[in-house]
């Protein structure tokens, strides 16, 4: 890496490289089978620079094709964005803890078992159906150098366990499943299991619903596929600069209500989202975005944040190795104090979410969702009383968390390894069923 600084000063004015490299071993089921183990390895180094002003970037998967690498980077610089930030210098980042050793401990044979045992669960309920797994471990390295003098670097490791189950039965198809991740080893499937074979107990029956307003409650998957793209979208600093944002001006006013509060924390030990510093070697912090239903700040990268005179939070994230661009670490809702049993026995007719598909096709930045319920559950006199079919959700995030925000809950999790909710109780919401 420093080879490739080094050369690459000698075209440019500003450089930097980024570097990650990971060990991955995934064991994968399909159709209650085990289909493959596989073992992988990857590397990828990418190549900003400034020239005459402008940004270049490489990115190459080969170490050895240095020439390639920076020639790709002057290329792009020709018709690259003007630099209108400065790459950082040394300082100082907040410990964290980004890996466990231990992640490389856990055999294969155990990564099966694991699997197996979820499979071997959810069959043993109900013979009728198929179920893909998956058992992943990855450990990996991060390196950030630039010709500033920053020169940074940690190790992480991940683990992932997922479970998918479906039963048709001739026109009527029932889908549920359920994950988990951490930067530590889960040598235990117990969590996604229990969830699973609630779900189909909730499922075992199928449930009328009309098309009307009602309360809905969303369990952590349901906040996470019907709420957060919207509120992420819109405290993006680049969709703010865009003026594609509703929340423009809205610093310090209150939008949401005062229940509601949301952080992007990337200092959290052992969680996948966390990490000393960001993708382009900025620090990670506590970054408050709502606070008590106040907008108190947006995410950015460090060119966005150039833009708009401001500083990065330390959100600035690579996907693939691309070029950075402000991206979510970790994000928190802080819990409430409602348990989903008590949110549930409120309700006299409405509705319980545990999945939503499609809703992000809605006007995102406009808070809008509107999708097809994968898997939710009717609610009559607080009982569950059986799933839903053929039914939709809609509505816009603004108007229910600030005037329909009935409870949050005090069940919060981890969901996709990047975000922490509990359920949220919603007192109108518009359900539309065939």
């Amino acid at each position: 890496m420093e080879n490739i600084l080094q050369q690459a000063l000698k075209k440019a004015e500003e450089a930097e490289v980024f570097a990650f490299t990971d060990e991955a071993v995934p064991v994968e089921f399909e159709s209650n089978r085990l289909k493959s183990i596989q073992s992988k390895q990857s590397t990828v180094i990418a190549l900003r620079i400034f020239k005459k002003g402008r940004v270049g970037y490489g990115l190459t998967t080969q170490p050895e094709e240095i020439e390639k690498l920076i020639d790709m980077a002057v290329e792009t610089a020709e018709f690259g964005t003007h630099a209108k930030f400065e790459l950082p210098q040394p300082q100082q980042y907040t410990p964290v803890k980004t890996y466990d050793p231990d992640i490389e401990k856990v055999t294969i044979e155990e990564m099966v078992g694991l699997g197996q045992s979820m499979i071997d669960a959810v069959i043993d309920y109900n013979p009728e159906i198929m179920c893909d797994a998956g058992v992943s471990r990855h450990s990996g390295h991060i390196t950030i150098l630039n010709s500033r003098g920053l020169e940074a670097h940690y190790r992480n490791s991940l683990f992932n366990l997922g479970l998918g189950g479906n039963l048709v039965r001739g026109t009527d198809m029932l889908f549920v499943g359920d994950g988990q991740s951490s930067a530590r080893p889960i040598l235990n499937a117990r969590n996604i299991i229990q969830n699973v074979l609630q779900q189909l107990d909730w499922a075992s029956e199928q449930a009328p619903v009309e098309s009307k307003k009602m309360p809905v409650v969303f369990t952590p998957h349901g906040v996470e596929s019907a709420l957060i793209a919207p509120l992420a979208s819109a405290l993006n600093g680049k969709m703010v600069l865009e003026k594609a944002s509703p929340l423009i001006d809205k610093i310090g006013h209150q939008v949401f209500n005062p229940a509601l509060c949301l952080t992007d924390d990337a200092s959290m030990d052992y969680q996948a989202g966390s990490a000393p510093f960001d993708d382009e070697g900025t620090a990670t912090r506590i970054t408050p975005l709502i606070e008590n239903g106040v907008i108190k700040n947006f995410y950015y990268d460090l060119h966005t944040a150039a833009m708009a005179g401001t500083q990065s939070t330390g959100n600035g994230n690579r996907s693939g190795g691309s070029l950075p661009s402000p991206g979510i670490n970790a994000l928190t809702i802080q819990p409430g104090a409602a348990s989903l049993k008590e949110m549930i026995a409120d309700i006299n007719e409405g509705l319980l979410v545990e999945h939503l598909m499609g809703a992000e096709q809605g006007n995102i930045l406009g808070g809008e969702f509107s999708g097809n319920v994968l898997l939710g559950y009717k609610i009559e006199n607080g009982t569950i009383k059986g799933r839903v079919k053929n039914t939709m959700v809609y509505g816009n995030v603004y108007s229910l968390l600030y005037n329909h925000l009935a409870a949050i809950g005090n069940d919060s999790r981890w969901v996709g390894g990047s975000l922490k909710t509990p359920s949220i109780y919603c007192s109108e919401i518009a359900v539309s069923s065939k």
